[in-house]
């Protein structure tokens, strides 16, 4: 004997659920409302994973590529750097720090031309902010402070300071290492006819290789000293590069070391310098749950025919339960049983499914990209937490909505004129 009015709800609900020869019809109805719940819940987690996944490997090869933080100043140059070095270095939070040197010019081989973002750095400092030393050997880095010999069209030797190119750069220059590259500033001296750009030969010494199609197709990096000279900038520099022992502090740490500096100092952290590309993607991510709860939505629409095909069915059995003295709030459990039922079920199964997909492609890598376009050559896969749990109760939430309007019909059911006229 069934005792209890939920252990009686969920004895019924489940009977009803069960396949006959005679309700076949109603029998598939609920596997394609169980079948639905699943597929639009694996979608959903695919979809978020490849989100999130994306935006993970797009923080680690930007951090990879850059520092976590630029200390820079409003005058364009740090001029006493070493002491703004040592408060930097003083504040809490701060791993390491580097000075460099930037400024935009154009790089020239004997067959082709490219725009540059040329980078001075220093070469051991710089290899414990940035990952540049990452795709390349230290030695390769430290060879940026000493001068290559090279054979000129001559025969003749000469003696050129090194540059590390981007290998997506090198690739457009048709350079390889130990290839000739002039790198032309078209701001460059002033002299009696005017601005004269300024031109100087360097010899590849390596490539650099971070992953990112922008930062590989653009940089290029020669020594702290040499771009000093170069940029005409004497013992100054165009800022600060800062790495920290938890990145997710930057904005703290920055407002500690702004403070510390004082004007003209102000810090960019890794947030900010690419704020459009992390907002674009958390936007993404919110349109594509939206969306895709809709489609889980209609799909829990599903579980509306199934339950209301059931009692239309079962409406003399659920009147004798009336006339049996079961009370509306029983038989409404009856109804919200079989649909919480089919939406558990096809949640879990959904999930199951998802998190499998994501595992086939973070193991094997099915999905390829284009690394022009997305920066990476395969559809990453991350699972959040707080994401695997919102998606479970979206579907949940969908499945109640969907079982709620049935199991009212059900419980306001008159049972003296069903059992009269049925």
């Amino acid at each position: 004997m069934i005792k209890g009015p939920l252990r009686l709800a969920r004895f019924v609900g489940l009977r009803f659920l069960r396949p006959k020869r005679r309700a076949l019809v109603m029998s598939i109805i609920s596997i394609i409302g169980l079948v639905g719940v699943a597929v639009g819940v694996a979608t959903l987690i695919v979809v978020m994973a490849a989100i999130t996944g994306y935006e993970e490997v797009m923080t680690q090869k930007i951090l990879g590529a850059y520092s976590h933080m630029l200390v820079l100043s409003h005058h364009s140059r740090i001029n006493n750097w070493p002491e703004a070095v040592k408060k930097i270095t003083q504040t809490p939070g701060v791993r390491g720090v580097s000075p460099f040197v930037y400024g935009e010019v154009m790089a020239s081989t004997a067959t082709n031309t490219a725009g540059v973002v040329l980078r001075g750095i220093n070469p051991d400092s710089d290899m414990k902010v940035t990952g540049v030393g990452a795709s390349i050997a230290p030695e390769t880095i430290r060879q940026l402070d000493q001068l290559h010999p090279v054979q000129d069209s001559d025969g003749a030797k000469e003696r050129l300071a090194g540059i590390i190119l981007g290998k997506e750069l090198a690739a457009n220059l048709e350079a390889t290492v130990g290839s000739r590259v002039y790198v032309v500033n078209p701001m460059g001296e002033v002299g009696p006819n005017g601005v004269t750009p300024k031109s100087r030969a360097f010899v590849v010494i390596g490539l650099s290789h971070s992953g990112m199609y922008e930062f590989d197709s653009t940089f290029a990096f020669i020594s702290l000293a040499a771009a000093q000279s170069y940029f005409n900038y004497g013992d100054a520099v165009s800022g600060i590069e800062v790495s920290l022992t938890d990145l997710w502090q930057s904005e703290k740490i920055g407002a500690d070391i702004e403070q510390r500096l004082g004007w003209p100092y102000y810090t960019r952290d890794w947030k900010v310098m690419n704020r459009n590309l992390f907002s674009a993607l958390k936007l993404q991510k919110l349109v594509m749950f939206m969306i895709l709860c809709l489609i889980v939505f209609v799909a829990a629409l599903n579980i509306f025919s199934t339950l209301y095909m059931v009692i239309m069915d079962k409406k003399r059995s659920l009147a004798m339960l009336r006339a049996m003295g079961a009370a509306a709030g029983d038989i409404r459990k009856i109804v919200l049983v079989q649909g919480m039922f089919i939406g558990v079920l096809g949640s879990i199964i959904g999930a199951i499914l998802g998190v499998a997909l994501c595992q086939v492609q973070i193991r094997f890598g099915l999905v390829r990209l284009d690394p022009k376009v997305y920066f990476i050559d395969t559809l990453p896969m991350a699972f959040k937490a707080l994401d695997l749990a919102m998606i479970f109760v979206a579907a949940l939430g969908f499945s109640l909505i969907a079982t709620l309007l049935p199991a009212r019909m059900a419980a306001r059911m008159d049972a003296v004129t069903v059992l009269r006229y049925e």
